[in-house]
């Protein structure tokens, strides 16, 4: 027994408190050919349940131990993380507060999952009469035996709990199990298959081929037409070769047992449609602001060590040229490149230029493809196929070889912060990626987060500058609109006087507008006028948002829906319509322009059939007057023919409770004011406002982003926010209120009775709470919190890390779920 190896694995049972490496056999008979890296089936806990893990290390020469238990299955050929990547995983577990598991499982696309299904099945020849015997007097054993006799021996473990209904069938399947009835098997089934297409290809020299097959030019016209074909292409798949010849799978068959073709199965990749009509186009031309940032980037990416640097530009200053040369000289290097955009909607423009300037080398990685292309893609990218990859969030883990630069294109936005489990931020795990592999990180923005400029200015980021326009074009001048002055002019919807007159110049003219409100639906709430009653979510603590297409009030957090009651429930008053949406902006641009269309674009119009790109094709081809929308229509967009831009209530997110309010406010309008004027015709933009004396509403529609940060800066130093000091959120959720609200209070005690033993009371750290999430209650759970503020040192998450194994295991939580986060977004 002696010199055993040893497998160190994370498993996907193992929750946080108990997550570590577990030792497991590795038998005999994959001794050779098991690697870190590799996922297995081990058995798990008391029960031996069958649980999936990821292979972290091997250890030969152990010695034998009767309690470690052997490696079951092992579910891969070869592995799907390599070394760097379960680095990566070890580093996000003690960043982000996750399991290793969960970390290694968000850098693996969907279509590589397994599911594993559980199947009892009773040994061989077992017979009725000695089942029941050692079921003994168990009635639920007895009920059980009955049971897999007549399903025919074997049942999975799902069919067995919907037959005990609320009885739980767990001890009488030990009982049998235990007494050599019973035995249990795991199957694993995964996901995505390889997509695979059979290919002939001449066995014999085309002059012998041909010889063989010219006699039958006659009698066997369609075999004689394959190998004409064959013998000019020497392989082609068969579906080409029936296609073009008019020949059968017989046919091919017919020559394959002649031994004048063979028939394989290759393996072929499920590819994103590259947009039609791109032509090859060379390298960008640079003007000299452009070229003295290109190469001060490029020598970064020369040097051979890791760096960091942010390449602030105003809007249309022509960041993505800089992108494109960088990428080239990478390319020529022999290294690879990512980058990464924020949202869906930028990837078919981006993937347009890019396939025009790289071609075939090029993968897209992103949420929206169906598991099948975005495996093959992953494929294509693991072996080398593919040297640039661009995509959302989740693509700063691709397996990339020779990783050179990863550019993460406006790198303000939130959407590069993962809101489920694991929580890691995109630019963090870009950092690491590019320290692993002595890469440059380019971070890329008009308006950078406080945090990233303040690095810059610091020195920790090295700073670029491009100050003008790309086409030498100034920026749109902007216009702030008093909204209270409308009102007391007697105008009570949501477009301005001034708004409705650009808007008709600019169609008067052949041009086109984009109007900017960030909020779906059409009215924020609906209220009695006579008792106030206002309909609430029956799962979380919000207003419903009536949505007018569908004539129902909604829910945004957890999707209920109900419908429009003609009067108010509680006494029959008439119901009042508060707040505005895209959708009553759409109806009061009709109501106003009539005979113009109006195109919306948000989460409610956009679906499978109609995506980002159908409708930004429209707009652009159809030449349609206006476009209102959220988010997608702020960002990246660049539209010749838009030379108006109107933002509707600039207010929206200006007042609520975070600190990043003001900066998400700033970026969101300079990046929409941004769009207009981008062509030979110039432009200008309009700001409504209730607040237009707002000092980040005035900063906006200046587009002085510089006086915006000298402002911000100083009040995330007051206020003792990133990037002076980071904020640890514990958050516990329950069904009931009291519940996680007494989990934070334990949390609270517990973390100050550590804090007042050395070494912990040195530490300068502020708790603040328990207090309520934002949002009290989402899906019948309340959220409480506790803040901590401090640095973000390895001291401070091993004491969260410590705190959150603590609360997991403790047994008064039960019921209650316990999280930490680091900065985040609500």
């Amino acid at each position: 027994m002696d010199g055993m190896t040893v497998a160190k694995i994370a498993l996907s049972a193992a929750t946080y408190a108990i997550d570590k490496p577990y030792d497991y056999t590795v038998p005999e008979e994959v001794r050779g050919s098991l690697n870190p890296g590799m996922r297995v089936i081990v058995p798990f806990g008391a029960g031996n349940r069958r649980t999936e893990g990821i292979v972290l290390a091997l250890e030969s020469g152990c010695g034998p131990n009767p309690k470690r238990k052997s490696i079951l299955t092992v579910l891969d050929e070869e592995p799907v993380l390599d070394g760097k990547a379960l680095r990566l995983a070890l580093w996000m577990r003690e960043r982000w507060f996750c399991t290793v598991y969960d970390a290694a499982r968000a850098m693996l696309p969907a279509g590589l999952y397994f599911s594993l299904q559980d199947r009892w099945s009773l040994v061989p020849d077992m017979d009725e009469e000695t089942a029941m015997a050692a079921a003994g007097r168990s009635e639920h054993a007895r009920r059980l035996v009955e049971l897999l006799f007549a399903w025919g021996g074997q049942a999975d473990v799902g069919q067995i709990k919907e037959a005990f209904g609320l009885k739980d069938p767990n001890p009488a399947l030990r009982l049998l199990r235990d007494k050599g009835i019973l035995t249990l098997e795991t199957s694993a089934s995964r996901g995505v298959g390889d997509k695979t297409e059979k290919v002939a290809a001449l066995a014999i020299p085309p002059e012998e081929a041909m010889a063989q097959i010219a006699g039958k030019r006659r009698s066997a016209p369609l075999q004689y037409a394959v190998v004409e074909l064959l013998c000019g292409l020497g392989s082609a798949s068969a579906k080409e070769l029936c296609y073009f010849t008019g020949a059968s799978n017989a046919t091919l068959r017919s020559l394959a047992k002649r031994g004048i073709l063979t028939l394989e199965e290759r393996e072929i990749f499920r590819r994103v449609a590259v947009p039609e009509g791109v032509e090859p186009t060379e390298e960008p031309q640079l003007n000299q602001e452009q070229q003295q940032a290109y190469e001060g980037l490029d020598a970064l990416a020369r040097s051979g060590q890791a760096a960091a640097a942010l390449l602030y530009g105003v809007t249309g200053s022509g960041k993505t040229q800089v992108y494109l040369k960088l990428i080239h000289r990478v390319l020529e290097r022999g290294g690879s490149a990512l980058v990464l955009v924020p949202e869906i909607a930028l990837t078919p423009q981006l993937l347009r230029l890019f396939s025009a300037h790289f071609g075939d080398q090029i993968a897209v990685l992103h949420s929206s493809l169906r598991a099948g292309e975005r495996y093959d893609e992953w494929k294509r990218v693991r072996a080398g196929k593919a040297k640039v990859v661009i995509g959302t969030r989740s693509a700063v883990f691709a397996p990339l070889k020779d990783l050179r630069l990863i550019i993460l294109d406006e790198e303000q936005e939130p959407s590069y912060q993962s809101e489920n489990v694991p929580k890691y931020h995109a630019r963090d795990v870009a950092k690491y990626r590019c320290v692993q592999h002595n890469a440059l990180l380019l971070l890329g923005s008009a308006t950078p987060s406080v945090e990233s400029m303040y690095r810059a200015q610091i020195g920790a980021y090295h700073l670029f500058t491009l100050r003008q326009r790309y086409n030498t074009r100034p920026l749109p001048p902007v216009e702030i609109v008093d909204m209270k002055k409308e009102l007391r002019a007697g105008n009570g919807t949501d477009l301005s006087s001034q708004l409705k007159a650009s808007l008709a110049e600019a169609m008067d003219r052949g041009e086109q507008s984009i109007l900017f409100l960030n909020r779906r639906g059409a009215s924020r709430m609906v209220s009695c006028g006579e008792c106030g009653e206002v309909p609430s979510c029956p799962r979380c603590s919000v207003r419903l948002t009536y949505h007018s297409a569908n004539g129902r009030l909604m829910c945004h957090y957890c999707g209920h829906s109900e419908p429009l009651p003609d009067f108010c429930p509680s006494c029959g008053g008439t119901l009042n319509f508060i707040g505005t949406g895209t959708q009553k902006v759409e109806e009061e641009l009709k109501q106003a322009f009539p005979d113009r269309e109006v195109l919306r674009m948000d989460t409610d119009t956009v679906s499978a059939t109609q995506t980002h790109e159908k409708l930004l094709s429209r707009f652009e081809k159809e030449k349609i007057p206006i476009l209102v929308g959220t988010q997608m229509v702020a960002k990246g967009l660049d539209f010749e023919n838009v030379t108006l831009v109107g933002v509707i209530s600039a207010d929206l997110s200006l007042y609520v409770d975070d600190y990043r309010a003001g900066e998400r406010t700033f970026s969101l309008l300079t990046q929409v004011v941004g769009r207009a004027g981008r062509g030979s015709k110039g432009g200008k933009a309009l700001i409504q406002t209730f607040t237009p004396e707002n000092d980040v509403i005035r900063t906006a529609a200046q587009q002085d982003y510089d006086a915006f940060y000298a402002h911000e800066i100083e009040l995330r130093r007051l206020r003792g926010c990133p990037p002076f000091q980071d904020l640890f959120v514990l958050t516990a959720s329950a069904k009931s209120e009291a519940a996680a609200l007494r989990a934070c209070m334990r949390l609270r005690q517990a973390l100050e009775a550590w804090l007042r033993r050395p070494p912990l009371d040195r530490l300068e750290l502020h708790i603040l709470g328990p207090a309520p999430a934002s949002i009290a209650k989402v899906n019948d759970r309340y959220r409480y919190r506790l803040t901590l503020s401090c640095t973000n040192s390895k001291q401070v998450r091993t004491l969260v890390a410590e705190l959150l194994r603590c609360a997991q295991a403790d047994k008064e939580n039960k019921g209650v779920s316990v999280f930490a986060d680091v900065n985040p977004l609500d």
